[in-house]
């Protein structure tokens, strides 16, 4: 594509907010562009191949309660690929492994006393009995555990799992809204004994891009990759979008990367003080290292790690969900990490980072060998996680842009929900059912 481009909506990011919405236009009628400045769709649902399978770049799995993204998977005709299962969650404390997967392991969880462990269980169970999450907004995260389930319970289960995902500054900012959709989730994806379920999609969720990217181009739309935005801008009532392949002309722009890339996007004309709202959000970035072993190194899917000389957060066992031999027989495990994009991690090549790593699985996992490895790829994602502060609703950009036609829809803006898969399907299919509508209205 060089010439010019007319259209009645402009879609800004390939990820699954972009494609959600630009496929809620295309079934509808509206003539649509999705522009992705990536060479693969997706955003951090992107996926490579391993052994002639898709694996995604990123670990991904679904609660079962996650029923936006189901109902899309069914309506695109991709149900027979979910399979739901029960997953082993643990907890690697004090260098020793704890199973964490059923109310019974809480009772078994030694590092607490008795009475602790009792309120370790109480504590997802009061958190679930918040109905009005606005009641939390004036606290942090750190204040509203130590409420519920006391000192020992936070310091042992909790800190580190803050400091882990958010890094040590960060993670005493974090709110407790964040938190508290984060259990109430957990908890509604259990089944009867107790026990965690997860779905998975076959062939990685990349599928559901390509499904999607599919049905937009059948019904006569776009969807352009390698086109990077550079900026886009209102003129004589239509916006002219920007792009190293050529100009879109549309009458509305739906914008989902990180807020930060559209303030770059927009600064030739937006306010100081929009531009300022839309970089007040802090993101971290993320490191994500994966392994394909001819070994599992534990029978566990997901392990918590709470040992702050741990470098990732987690280590999951992807082989310990969806089998082996939907890899050749390879057992694939995830090593994630956020970070501040300035650490010195995120700037480390793939070999780098496995030497990195290395000595602390040694630890971890003393079987562990290096012979084990039969490749390793590092994925890096600079906007990853919004860190979600108190009174973050004040601090969320309106979805409508300064200017007529313009749409903002971004991670950032799922709230109180924390960023995902299924709640970029929600947010995306909203934002384009709201664009039909006005374009309904525009033709009276």
């Amino acid at each position: 594509m060089s010439e010019q481009i007319r259209v009645s909506v402009a879609v800004i990011g390939g990820g699954f907010t972009g494609l959600s919405a630009a496929y809620e236009l295309a079934k509808a009628g509206a003539s649509v562009a999705v522009l992705e400045a990536e060479e693969e769709l997706g955003g951090l649902a992107a996926a490579f191949d391993v052994e002639g399978e898709k694996l995604d770049r990123f670990y991904h799995h679904w609660f079962t309660n996650d029923l936006e993204v189901m109902h899309l998977i069914d309506e695109i005709g991709l149900s027979d690929k979910v399979t739901i299962n029960p997953t082993n969650t643990g907890m690697y404390y004090a260098n020793q492994f704890f199973k964490l997967s059923t109310p019974m392991d809480l009772l078994r969880f030694t590092p607490l006393g008795f009475f602790d462990r009792v309120r370790l269980g109480l504590l997802a169970l009061r958190a679930r009995r918040v109905k009005n999450w606005m009641e939390l907004e004036d606290k942090t995260a750190e204040q509203w555990l130590k409420e519920l389930g006391g000192e020992s319970v936070f310091r042992v289960v909790w800190e580190p799992l803050l400091k882990g995902k958010f890094g040590e500054a960060a993670a005493r900012k974090v709110s407790a809204v964040w938190f508290w959709n984060k259990l109430k989730l957990r908890g509604g994806s259990r089944g009867k004994g107790g026990e965690e379920r997860l779905a998975y999609l076959k062939g990685g969720f990349v599928s559901i891009a390509t499904r999607l990217a599919e049905r937009i181009t059948q019904a006569g739309g776009h969807v352009i990759t390698r086109a990077p935005v550079q900026s886009f801008r209102r003129d004589d009532g239509l916006w002219q979008v920007q792009t190293p392949k050529g100009v879109i002309v549309a009458d509305h722009v739906i914008a989902t990367p990180a807020l930060p890339l559209i303030a770059d996007m927009v600064k030739d004309w937006a306010s100081p003080d929009y531009l300022q709202q839309l970089r007040r959000i802090e993101y971290l970035g993320n490191v994500c290292l994966v392994l394909e072993l001819n070994n599992s190194l534990s029978s566990t899917y997901w392990l918590n790690v709470n040992d702050p000389t741990f470098p990732f957060v987690g280590v999951i066992e992807h082989t310990n969900f969806e089998s082996t031999d939907t890899y050749g027989g390879r057992h694939i495990v995830y090593l994630s990490k956020y970070l501040p994009v300035d650490e010195a991690l995120y700037s480390m090549s793939a070999d780098e980072v496995l030497a990195y790593a290395m000595p602390h699985l040694k630890r971890m996992f003393p079987r562990f060998d290096e012979s084990w490895i039969l490749d390793h790829k590092v994925w890096k994602s600079r906007w990853s996680q919004p860190v979600v502060e108190k009174h973050y609703s004040r601090l969320i950009p309106s979805a409508e842009g300064p200017l007529p036609g313009l749409h903002i829809a971004s991670m950032a803006q799922i709230y109180p929900e924390d960023r995902g898969t299924n709640y970029a399907v929600r947010e995306g299919r909203k934002i384009g059912r709201h664009v039909v509508g006005l374009l309904g209205k525009s033709k009276q």
